[in-house]
């Protein structure tokens, strides 16, 4: 097997945004290191200067080097029929990658962590960066955080593992195509090896343990790996990568109890990266008056704080689609509902059209049933319209008292979200309600 061990410096952390300023590369075989390849490069931007007095990597330095599009085809050619290995191999080999790209080169080739292989071979050490690693295994680190020096560091951790019985590792790592790779650089795999194939919602965690995102899923353990697949190189998605240290998990009875859950869960967590469901709420409602001339009028508007609408909505297109139905079962004015600006010919009747517009109120009061949703062993309660808790409930249950039943269940707060995703579901699979006098 021949590796290509690669090191890089650049002028930030993301390909799409920074450049190279300096790359290594040495290659080894069976026998032990065959050759090395090292170059500054001009990245054509200004190097931060906390990262140039990191790396002593200087302005001045890369401005007289070669551009990446000048070495790319020797960087190529190094690499193409080589496994790429790299101590936190993402980051080097996504640099790498995109600028290669960049320059007409399509890089295919397998990937190897140092981390990941580190934490296989050399079990029990407290942390596993580069100069930790290296201080445990007794390495010395010449030109450190310039790319020759790490990446002749990086190959003697590889030669270390290799003479610990690593190959083997490293096939078992290679024939799973690189899934394990994919992992973010900070988050341990046996996080990802004991997560369930059920329903739930999964929590992302920082360094500090905090929350930067929740997720639901049907499978936990494959959606949460589906997020770490592909080579997305924005500065979001890495940033997103490398906050992740920790993964906990709900297991859930259902999809749809997922669903719910996830909804509460970003409300009461407000996480960094979720973006969906954390705005506040801008919600709607159809609202109820009376106009000058005595007809009782149905608008759709902007929530109120000290209004109560007949029926509220997260958003203005349910809003739209109830009150149309309304117009079309009840025989309401679409003018007198302002979902028609023309001018009508010929008004109602104001008795006659009152009425009907009491019988579609009297309706929308009617929809604000008791009632139990029973998905599986699943079970989410709604009171009087407003969705009361969920629960586990395996079996049969005691639908003759409200109390029997809430004893079963964990009450949560309600949104409109939770709303709207009820009433879709109720809609979509009548058979699961249970109605409750």
């Amino acid at each position: 097997m021949r590796f290509a061990i690669v090191d890089i410096e650049t002028t930030g952390g993301f390909p799409q945004q920074h450049g190279i300023t300096e790359i290594a590369i040495v290659l080894y075989d069976a026998n032990g290191v065959e050759g090395s390849y090292e170059t500054l490069v001009n990245p054509h931007q200004l190097i931060p200067p906390f990262i140039a007095n990191m790396t002593g990597i200087s302005d001045a330095m890369v401005a007289v080097a070669p551009s990446f599009e000048e070495v790319a085809p020797n960087i190529y050619n190094l690499l193409k029929d080589r496994v790429f290995v790299a101590h936190n191999v993402n980051f080097d080999y996504s640099f790498v990658k995109h600028h290669l790209q960049m320059a007409g080169f399509n890089l295919q080739t397998p990937k190897l962590c140092t981390i990941r292989l580190s934490r296989k071979v050399f079990p029990g050490f407290r942390k596993y960066g580069l100069g930790n690693l290296c201080r445990e295994l007794g390495i010395v680190i010449e030109n450190r955080h310039r790319a020759g020096g790490d990446a002749f560091a990086t190959s003697k951790v590889l030669a270390l593992a290799l003479e610990k019985n690593g190959l083997t590792v490293i096939n078992e790592m290679l024939k799973r195509e690189n899934k394990n790779q994919l992992l973010p650089p900070n988050l341990a795999e046996e996080q990802i090896k004991h997560l369930p194939q059920n329903p739930g919602v999964y929590y992302f965690h920082d360094h500090k343990g905090k929350v930067i995102y929740v997720g639901k899923a049907k499978n936990l353990h494959k959606r949460v790996v589906s997020h770490f697949t592909g080579l997305d190189t924005s500065k979001k998605r890495q940033d997103f990568l490398r906050s992740i240290h920790s993964i906990s998990h709900t297991v859930c009875p259902t999809e749809f109890i997922a669903c719910l859950f996830e909804s509460v869960e970003i409300k009461r967590l407000w996480p960094i990266y979720n973006k969906s469901q954390k705005r506040y709420e801008q919600l709607w409602g159809i609202y109820l008056f009376e106009d000058s001339r005595g007809y009782l009028r149905l608008a759709i508007d902007k929530k109120q704080k000290y209004s109560a609408p007949v029926a509220s909505f997260s958003l203005m297109a349910d809003a739209h689609r109830l009150l149309w139905k309304l117009v079309k079962d009840f025989e309401l004015d679409p003018v007198l509902c302002f979902l028609d600006n023309s001018s009508p010919a010929k008004l109602p009747d104001t008795i006659a059209y009152n009425t009907s517009v009491q019988k579609a109120l009297s309706w929308i009061e009617a929809q604000k049933q008791t009632f139990l949703i029973r998905d599986s062993e699943g079970c989410v309660l709604v009171e009087e319209g407003k969705f009361y808790g969920m629960g586990h409930v395996a079996g049969e249950i005691d639908t003759t008292t409200l109390e029997s039943i809430k004893s079963k269940l964990v009450e949560y707060p309600e949104n409109e979200v939770l709303r709207s995703m009820i009433r879709n579901f109720a809609e979509r699979y009548p058979g699961k309600v249970v109605k409750i006098a």
